[in-house]
């Protein structure tokens, strides 16, 4: 259930997502009170998230979350709540009701409860994903290397600290499953491992995972 759509370059690529996506949430507002959406942090949605704020939406009635975040606060400059919130939720776009990850518990296991809870203000399946792929083929915060991406169950995983990486928070697998329509955006280096797990070489990757089901169309954005 994949499309691939090419680009051919990452502005073009960011213009297409927020155009999609802005759709999607106008549709799914015009059947119903609210509409859900869950955004990756990252290069791309730089360019996608201030197209996206400009879109004409009932901006109240949109609930915006986050696939996965780093472990740090949203004034810290790593933080996706805080790329969000500076490029999104400006203008009309930040009457949109908007729940974060990062609760200041001191790692992501223990906020696990407490953050699921809050996220159960969500109306799943939610109507969008928009996420990012690594060019070791992780998808939010799910890592090839963490034993525990493919099982973790509920909405949560608590990611451990690893050497080169701050522990972080991520929606599982089922949680990003859990929706009407995944957005992928795949560019540069990550194009070599998207043509791997395409010709069926990589299916150990969180990625695959994805990109290998039949249960949630995924749109893949491809640029150089």
């Amino acid at each position: 259930m994949v499309t691939e759509l090419e680009f051919a370059d990452a502005e073009a690529a960011a213009a297409a997502l927020a155009d999609a996506l802005a759709g999607v949430l106008r549709d799914a507002l015009a059947a119903c009170p609210v509409a859900s959406l869950a955004l990756s942090g990252g290069r791309t949605p730089r360019l996608v998230l201030p197209r996206l704020a400009a879109a004409d939406l009932a901006w109240s009635r949109v609930v915006v979350t986050l696939t996965d975040e780093r472990w740090v606060p949203p004034d810290h400059g790593d933080s996706n709540e805080g790329q969000v919130r500076d490029l999104l939720l400006r203008g009309p776009a930040r009457a949109a009701h908007f729940i974060g990850l990062w609760n200041g518990a001191p790692d992501p296991a223990a906020a696990v409860a407490d953050r699921s809870a809050a996220l159960a203000a969500l109306s799943f399946p939610l109507d969008a994903v928009f996420s990012g792929m690594g060019p070791d083929g992780h998808v939010a915060s799910l890592f090839p290397d963490d034993p525990g991406w493919a099982s973790a169950p509920g909405l949560l995983h608590g990611v451990a600290a690893r050497a080169g990486r701050a522990p972080r928070m991520s929606l599982t697998l089922a949680a990003l499953m859990d929706s009407h329509g995944h957005h992928l955006c795949v560019a540069g280096d990550k194009r070599a491992v998207y043509d791997r797990i395409r010709r069926g070489g990589a299916d150990d990757l969180p990625a695959a995972a994805l990109l290998n089901q039949d249960r949630v169309p995924v749109t893949v954005y491809l640029a150089p």
